[in-house]
């Protein structure tokens, strides 16, 4: 019996590279890269951070012009200059990190992304347009909402449906359900499986091998710039594609040994705080952390997370509540005042809060101590000891490229979350408080990170790990706590509940509440 998947191989090639090359600098991004792209197929490209997957999108999508060889569209060769000359010939592009205007509405964002020069922007057919979008596709959103107000799944659906609004024929997905729940997973796929059905062409980028089997019809894999080579979806396994990523066998289970758990000193008690829009974003949520213990929390995005982190990180104030940190008040304190007590944050955004995007690696690694005496010489910054620490941290966390001077803006987004990694967690701690750490990031690094944060518990550093990866929250939280609409209406041992049970209470079924904001 012939499978849907095996039908994509009689599909005609939509679009062809051939010897394919990019460098930057002493760097060859892309070294010869010959594969193809067939029409009415999800297409998959695996590979490392710096495997060269984002700058092989980026130069099909016109962003890049490569050094060599040849791009063909619809069976003929084409030069493309840049995004808007793809765009008008139907290829569209989101990026891992959203081209948003933030303090621009959705419907301003998307009526500027139109081909159409107008020297006044006429919202109207473009809101009728978007409407028709969203119903078609069944996706909610609020299109007046201004984009810094919206949580960064809600952006991601800003991005493809500007994407769609363009009239794309071949869409590419960096990293598409990075920023996405479980059931936005879910929804995103239904909506790409209607788009495949319509002739619309996908490429996606992701980390999560199980997404790979799941839903896409064939995959290519890249390694160190090189391709690899291209498999039916069907005829692989998780494990395979793993060891075509990496070169090496790579650990998918991760086991948890039990430790003894310490007492609790980091305690939240009844804290409430405004949200972005002004209305209540956290509504009296309390728990406590125990030394040695990982706490997770679940819950679809927008029910709290986002406030939460940030109050925990000192960069957003509370209205009521007590923070309580071994003992001792640390309630609106500043971020670096947190710090100073062996507090380490893991921001989801990397970008606008994790990092200094025009300063070098080097730079970007001692943010928060740069007035350390060891990062000092005098009155200045020490810069050969910088440089030397820069280096090691480099190594140890496989940065790529290994230059501590290069500007981080010209780093891959799997490397800008090592750059964050190694900052935050190489010093003494008494806790990680991280949110998405590895959002965006290949199997190799993910195992290292998982690894990591399990020595730190280990070490009997509390942590508390937002993610909206439940299979990660259940391979390494000790307990699971679900938000909804601001509160933590549960708190779950891991080991006696399951994901069923974990889902029903994050869309607020077993918490029985009623959230007005909403």
């Amino acid at each position: 019996m012939t499978s849907p998947r095996d039908v994509i191989d009689y599909h005609p090639v939509l679009l062809e590279t051939k010897n394919l090359t990019k460098r930057f600098q002493n760097v060859v991004a892309n070294d010869n890269v010959s594969l193809n792209f067939r029409k009415g197929e999800i297409h998959c490209l695996l590979g490392e951070n710096g495997a060269g997957k984002t700058t092989l999108a980026e130069c099909i999508y016109g962003f890049y012009r490569i050094d060599s060889g040849e791009i063909h569209y619809k069976g003929k060769k084409v030069d493309l200059t840049s995004p808007s000359h793809a765009v008008k010939l139907g290829i569209g592009m989101v990026h891992q990190h959203f081209v948003l205007i933030r303090p621009f509405s959705v419907i301003e964002n998307i009526a500027i992304s139109s081909l159409e020069k107008k020297f006044l922007l006429d919202l109207t057919p473009t809101k009728k347009k978007m409407e028709s979008l969203c119903e078609k596709y069944g996706i909610k959103m609020d299109l007046n909402a201004k984009i810094w107000q919206l949580s960064v799944g809600e952006q991601q659906w800003v991005e493809i449906l500007k994407a769609v609004f363009n009239g794309v024929e071949l869409l590419i997905l960096d990293e598409p359900t990075a920023a996405l729940t479980p059931k936005e997973v879910d929804k995103l796929f239904v909506v790409l499986q209607q788009m495949k059905e319509q002739g619309l062409s996908v490429i996606f980028v992701t980390h999560k091998l199980q997404e790979v089997i799941k839903f896409s019809d064939r995959v290519s894999v890249l390694r160190k710039g090189k391709f690899i080579d291209t498999f039916n979806t069907s005829d692989v396994t998780q494990e395979q594609l793993a060891r075509k990523m990496v070169g090496r066998d790579v650990v998918l289970q991760i086991t948890k040994k039990r430790v003894p758990i310490g007492e609790p000193f980091f305690e939240l008690v009844n804290l409430s705080a405004a949200n972005d829009r002004g209305q209540e974003g956290l509504r009296g949520a309390s728990f406590k952390l125990h030394k040695g213990e990982i706490l997770g929390f679940a819950g679809v995005a927008g029910n709290g997370q986002k406030e939460l982190f940030e109050v925990l990180a000192g960069v957003r104030k509370i209205q009521a509540g007590e923070i309580l940190f071994n003992g001792k008040s640390i309630k609106n304190q500043s971020p670096a005042e947190i710090r100073k007590r062996g507090v380490a944050h893991i921001p989801d955004d990397r970008i606008n809060e994790g990092l200094i995007m025009d300063f070098t690696v080097a730079e970007n690694l001692i943010l928060g101590s740069q007035r350390d005496l060891e990062n000092r010489k005098g009155i200045f910054l020490n810069r050969n000891q910088i440089l030397i620490n820069a280096r090691n941290l480099i190594q140890l966390f496989s940065i790529v490229p290994p230059t501590p001077t290069t500007q981080t803006k010209h780093l891959s987004g799997g490397n800008l979350q090592k750059v964050i990694l190694a900052r935050e967690l190489n010093r003494k701690l008494e806790c990680v408080i991280a949110n998405q750490p590895t959002r965006g990031l290949d199997v190799g690094v993910i195992e290292y990170i998982h690894k990591r944060l399990l020595d730190l518990r280990k070490e009997h550093v509390g942590i508390l790990l937002f993610s909206e990866d439940l299979d990660e929250l259940f391979a390494l939280s000790d307990r699971i706590a679900v938000m909804y609409c601001g509160k933590i209406i549960r708190i779950f041992n891991t080991l006696e509940t399951n994901m069923e049970e974990i889902g029903l209470c994050m869309a607020g079924i077993d918490g029985k509440m009623e959230c007005s904001n909403n």
